[in-house]
């Protein structure tokens, strides 16, 4: 039995007058049972129907007390008869059979045919050879739905149809308290989903996402209205194909006065010719999140690809030779790199390495092990003579941002190759070793203002040593704070930065080669080898 009450008589009759389907007509009931939706279509409307009393058996019994006082037929024959009349009863059965049969072919007037026959052991069946078809991992998934948007101009005129009707008879029915179609659809589908991939759970909340699109071209003008009565609902953007989007049309239904409404679109809507059609199944894997350190040894080698009008300057790049196989090993669709700071092309990352991190987009693939990680580690490492990783983890999206955190408060330490126009003796620069928290005052480089907004920035050098090579050659050691520019603070960028390894030894200078050290980010953890 459908958990009806009598006040829910006249919505009942009300929307099945109005071309709903039986599924339709429990949401607007209220009702919240999931097993109500889950049984077929046809039992549930036979019930509607006992429910409001339009029955074959009060018909029967109505015809039955009207005949009581009449005089009784002559006894039956004892020969059996080869043609048999029809009883009313009979004839009855057959009318509301017939009824029955022609309201189920009805495309419904709300769900445009999604209640009915979309939702189903067929469509559970070919989203099911999608998702296999796709060669996910998972454990569980989350169903998804994606109406038309003009379902919920159709829901709020049925709405209001009802509305009126009940408000006469003191009844209140909230437009909150409708169940919406995609619950109702997710109630049917989840199980026979489940069950079509053997007892996979079909879960509210999973990494693993299988989206069902609907769409309905014949109703695509139903929305259309609101653009000349809410104009401020539906603004044109770039990423949109279409201004009629559902977040779009509810805001505008709920600014939209009744009277205006009803003015503007029939209630309840007009029945439709054709069903929904079910586009194809998408597939997304929440993203996967990678992190470890890197060393670079070449000095011919860009973080990323480099890429100058068009035309790549250098073979390969740090991000592409660790994620080609970091990628392959998810099956991930694309992914995003990052690291904490970056080195130029000329400049090697040695010590312990620079934590870098990467979102690999929708992997296939998901679960790895801590041996599988160092297998991974493995293979990049035999990849290439010119980087080594080490620390490869999976880690958590918040936990990426440690990586960023207080960027500017970080120590990075360098070593540096400085040459000197005028000769010297290890005399001459004894004096920097002595150098503490020296602040710079550095104006954009001229290398980087192309992509780098002009600006004066503060940077301090917490520290130097110096080690004597030759009359026109030594080793600077510095430890300063992260996002200083080395080679600027050597050269002076012709003055755009003060103080300046030129005026501290009062001759020109220059970087011959530049190494990091070490980048002082406590992340992610190390792994013991």
């Amino acid at each position: 039995m459908l958990p009806l009450k009598d006040k829910d008589k006249p919505v009942v009759q009300k929307l099945l007058s109005a071309g709903c389907c039986a599924r339709c007509v429990l949401r607007f009931c209220c009702v919240s049972v999931q097993a109500a939706y889950r049984q077929p279509q046809q039992e549930t409307l036979k019930e509607l129907h006992c429910f409001i009393g339009d029955t074959t058996d009060s018909g029967a019994a109505k015809s039955t007390e009207e005949n009581k006082d009449e005089p009784a037929e002559d006894p039956p024959s004892k020969r059996p008869k080869l043609e048999p009349s029809l009883t009313g009863a009979e004839l009855d059965q057959g009318s509301t059979a017939e009824k029955l049969k022609d309201e189920e072919s009805q495309v419904c007037v709300v769900c445009l045919g999604i209640l009915q026959e979309l939702c189903d052991k067929n469509q559970a069946i070919k989203i099911v050879e999608a998702v296999k078809g796709e060669n996910y991992e998972f454990d569980t998934l989350v169903l998804s739905v994606s109406l038309p948007a003009q379902l919920c101009v159709r829901e709020h005129s049925c709405w209001l149809h009802v509305k009126t009707q009940l408000r006469e008879k003191s009844i209140i029915l909230g437009k909150d308290d409708v169940i919406q179609v995609k619950e109702a659809f997710k109630w049917i589908m989840q199980s026979l989903v489940a069950k079509e991939l053997g007892g996979v759970a079909v879960v509210t909340k999973s990494p693993f996402e299988v989206g069902v699109e609907f769409t309905h071209p014949e109703t695509d003008a139903d929305c259309h209205f609101l653009a000349s009565v809410c104009p401020d609902c539906f603004k044109p953007t770039k990423n949109k194909q279409s201004v009629f989007t559902r977040m779009a049309v509810v805001k505008a239904l709920e600014k939209i006065p009744e009277p205006k409404f009803l003015k503007h679109y029939p209630c309840p809507p007009i029945q439709t010719t054709t069903r929904c059609s079910a586009q194809d199944v998408q597939c997304l894997h929440t993203s996967v999140f990678v992190a470890g350190r890197y060393n670079k040894f070449c000095r011919s080698l860009p973080q990323t690809p480099w890429v100058i009008d068009g035309e790549r300057r250098m073979e390969s790049s740090v991000e592409e030779l660790i994620a080609t196989p970091i990628v392959s090993a998810f099956r991930a669709q694309g992914f995003n790199f990052s690291s904490s700071g970056r080195e130029d092309v000329d400049v090697r990352t040695l010590g312990n390495g620079r934590p870098f991190a990467m979102e690999l987009l929708n992997p296939h693939r998901s679960r790895f092990n801590r041996v599988q990680m160092k297998q991974l580690q493995e293979t990049i490492n035999n990849s290439s003579d010119k980087i080594r990783v080490r620390d490869l983890q999976v880690v958590t999206r918040e936990a990426m941002s440690r990586m960023k955190e207080g960027e500017e408060e970080k120590t990075k330490s360098y070593t540096a190759l400085i040459w000197t126009q005028k000769p010297i003796c290890s005399e001459d620069i004894t004096f920097i070793d002595g150098i503490k928290d020296l602040t710079l005052e550095q104006k954009t480089p001229l290398r980087v203002l192309h992509r780098r907004v002009l600006a004066v920035r503060p940077r301090v050098i917490h520290s130097m040593t110096t080690r004597f090579l030759d009359p026109h050659h030594f080793y600077l050691g510095l430890k300063t704070q992260a996002g200083t520019y080395i080679k600027e603070f050597v050269h002076g960028d012709f003055g755009r930065t003060k103080p300046n390894l030129c005026q501290l030894l009062k001759t020109e200078t220059d970087i011959l080669e530049l190494d990091v050290e070490s980048v002082d980010v406590d992340w992610p953890p190390t792994i013991p080898e």
